[in-house]
């Protein structure tokens, strides 16, 4: 069914494309050019007048109509039409027809070339024209007003460019309509006094041109200035200090906190950082440092079960869990030191430990001491999410926060969440030796990924002793003669799953209140984050964002990225502003294979109808990973359907959060497959995994016929 639309829209196309195709051939075929020239118009004038005085009605409709087709099919004439408008029909008059024809055939016009172009430009350029679509959605009014106002761009270029934007066709027609008005009232003015003008060209003086290129910024001088009203109304309530102590104040001392006031100090710039619990943030402290070292104790007592695959008769190693969470704290401390207070005091960063309050949008109160700034970057990341499960309260669960201060490996561990912390843990307590049961509401763990890749991490899982419950809703936890009991519901019914220990990792929450943003006018996502902008400025036009409390990645280098947009944007703004951009976002899942993605994969592509085709190759054909023993997964690449460009990559497999770094870069800097596969990879390496992903793709689109002609060429060389 979709073949037979997709057939009959192409049909339409092609009868629209020879309609027009007649009819422009036709006009210069029959010289129909040399009615629409000033002289002709001249030596016309009174017979056209003396018609339109016995047929005012008719000569009108002629006339629309004859200006409506002009128009529509981009022929050339247009000024000699509106001049005939002005000598027919006055200036009041002339001024309404052609202003209606000229949007009319104007509107057609875009609306045959957005049918006909559209959807092949749009597909075949989307990733250049995602920056204009986005423009053109927001302020695509202020360009098509800019465009009509000023009568040196070509009509015609302007209804085929608009049409292959996402402009909607009632505001294109509004704006041509008003755009158009100035340019047309001094066509039609001049069409009155006819007998005076010797060319088209003379109209339009450079003076008038000028008048006209003012004229078309204005929309953008007015909304700068309203931009501008605006954030000083927001200000206005606040007293401006003469000076400040400080021309930045970060708040928080995680990664993007820690990278705002670095970028301050590195620019010279005086910066206070401040901290109410630990610097280093959760990434240090309770994420990202911990569950790594976590896992990879984890591995390594995975290994030895392992121990026939790496020809070992045996490894059984004796091991507490206590010795393994000591080993967690000890790699903390010994990163420590990147993020202290000592490090940052030395680079020139006034470090404050305790609970900040923006008391305005120039002061910030720590423990009773003032601090005054030119700008403030909120850093405060979030916290783990709890659902109000009724009784949950009630049992001492655990997060990613408290997780770390485990002493005994419980015996049975219920982790509730199937995203990238409840796998990672899933598989590490099982590994170290727990009875674990991950518990997911949705039908797939890892939710983000492909099924394919889900359905391959839960098999992994569950081959590790691992149970995984998906479709399980949690609805109640019940304590009965000291048993702990987790009640779901699935497929209508309720299950009972009993535990030790329970671990929430159902996603985070932004702390992004109660330190007096909301008193400040500061708006919200639905999502908790804090609302910026493209800048990530807040409502209050000196205070910034970055991290997990803006939003809408929650990755530690995800916050390290959006701070220096943060930090640069709020010290030197008023000189140059840069828009965050997250075209590139990569992220890693680190459990065992690791599962590394960046841009789309095929769930997403297929919902966006992309046209793409998939690449795979298994790293079971790779030596490395063969000599590792470590053949399980693959990378799967997405690549337009006729081109070597990278729209998106998945891997899983040993390292795939080092291997994926290579097809960020390519991706970043519009690099395809082809030039991965001429890239020399060092052997043997898991990194060589790419190189061979490209050459899958270059058998694949291989010139099959020129080869075939090459191959009997071979046969005819070897007679």
């Amino acid at each position: 069914m979709e073949n037979l639309q997709t057939r009959k829209r192409n049909w339409t196309r092609w009868l629209v494309i020879l309609v027009i195709a007649v009819l422009a051939a036709l006009f210069f075929a029959l010289d129909l050019g040399r009615y629409f020239t000033l002289a002709t118009l001249k030596d016309q004038q009174a017979v056209l007048m003396k018609f339109y005085e016995a047929h005012t009605l008719l000569t009108i409709g002629i006339y629309m109509a004859v200006y409506i087709v002009m128009a529509a099919l981009s022929l050339p004439g247009a000024a000699v039409m509106t001049l005939a408008g002005g000598a027919i029909f006055g200036l009041l008059a002339g001024t309404v027809v052609v202003s209606f024809a000229s949007s009319i055939g104007a509107t057609l016009a875009f609306l045959a070339a957005r049918f006909l172009f559209k959807d092949y430009v749009q597909a075949r350029f989307k990733e250049k024209l995602q920056m204009i679509n986005r423009g053109i959605e927001k302020d695509g009014m202020f360009y098509l007003f800019t465009l009509r106002l000023v009568p040196v761009f070509p009509f015609f270029v302007i209804n085929l460019a608009m049409a292959l934007t996402p402009i909607r066709a009632g505001m294109f027609y509004g704006v041509s309509q008003i755009g158009m008005l100035p340019g047309t009232i001094v066509y039609v003015n001049a069409g009155t006094q006819l007998a005076q003008i010797q060319s088209t060209g003379g109209i339009l003086s450079p003076d008038l041109i000028l008048s006209f290129v003012l004229l078309g910024l204005f929309p953008w001088i007015a909304k700068i200035f309203t931009g501008f009203v605006k954030r000083r109304r927001v200000m206005a309530a606040y007293r401006k200090p003469k000076s400040t102590d400080y021309n930045l104040v970060v708040i928080g001392a995680g990664s993007a906190g820690l990278v705002s006031a670095y970028i301050a100090a590195t620019v010279k710039a005086k910066a206070a950082l401040i901290e109410k619990h630990k610097m280093g943030g959760d990434c240090l402290n309770t994420g990202c440092v911990p569950s790594k070292s976590l896992i990879r104790s984890a591995k390594i007592l995975h290994y030895a079960k392992r121990a026939e695959d790496f020809g070992l008769k045996s490894a059984a190693p004796d091991y507490q869990f206590s010795d393994v969470m000591d080993r967690v704290k000890g790699i903390i401390k010994k990163i420590e030191p990147h993020d202290s207070v000592d490090r940052y005091t030395q680079l020139g960063v006034d470090c404050y430990t305790g609970t900040a309050r923006i008391v305005s949008p120039y002061e910030v109160e720590v423990d009773g001491k003032t601090l005054t700034a030119r700008s403030i970057v909120v850093a405060t990341g979030a916290r783990p999410s709890v659902p109000p499960i009724p009784g949950l309260d009630q049992v001492g669960y655990l997060t990613s926060d408290n997780l770390w201060e485990l002493t005994e490996l419980p015996k049975r561990m219920l982790v509730l969440g199937g995203g990238p912390i409840g796998c990672e843990l899933t598989q590490a307590f099982a590994r170290l030796g727990a009875n674990v049961t991950q518990v997911e509401m949705a039908p797939r763990i890892m939710g983000r990924e492909d099924p394919d890749v889900a359905e391959l991490m839960r098999q992994r899982f569950e081959s590790e002793g691992a149970a995984v419950l998906t479709d399980h809703k949690a609805k109640a936890v019940e304590i009965e003669n000291g048993e702990k009991t987790l009640i779901c519901e699935h497929a209508g019914r309720d299950v009972r799953i009993g535990f030790d220990a329970i671990l929430v990792a159902v996603g985070r929450k932004a702390n992004a209140r109660g330190f007096g943003l909301e008193e400040l006018g500061v708006t919200f996502n639905p999502d908790g984050t804090i609302a910026t902008d493209e800048y990530l400025r807040t409502r209050v036009p000196n205070i910034f964002c970055a991290g997990d409390v803006a939003g809408p990645y929650q990755f530690t280098h995800a916050a390290a990225h959006q701070a220096w947009f943060a930090a640069v944007n709020a010290l030197f703004g008023r000189f140059k502003k840069f828009k965050v951009d997250y075209r590139v976002m990569p992220w890693t899942t680190f459990t065992d294979p690791e599962v590394a993605r960046v841009g789309l994969n095929e769930t997403q592509a297929e919902e966006k109808g992309v046209d793409y085709k998939t690449t795979r190759y298994p790293f079971k054909e790779l030596d490395r990973a063969i000599a590792e023993s470590e053949e399980e997964g693959f990378i799967k690449v997405l690549t337009r359907a006729d081109t070597d460009k990278i729209l998106g990559v998945t891997i899983v497999g040993a390292h795939a959060g080092d291997i994926v770094s290579e097809y960020v870069l390519a991706m970043k800097h519009g690099l395809g497959l082809n030039k991965i596969l001429g890239t020399i990879h060092v052997y043997p390496t898991l990194a060589e995994a790419n190189k061979f992903a490209a050459g899958e793709w270059k058998k694949a689109n291989a010139p099959q016929k020129v080869l075939d002609w090459i191959g009997r060429f071979f046969q005819w060389m070897r007679s």
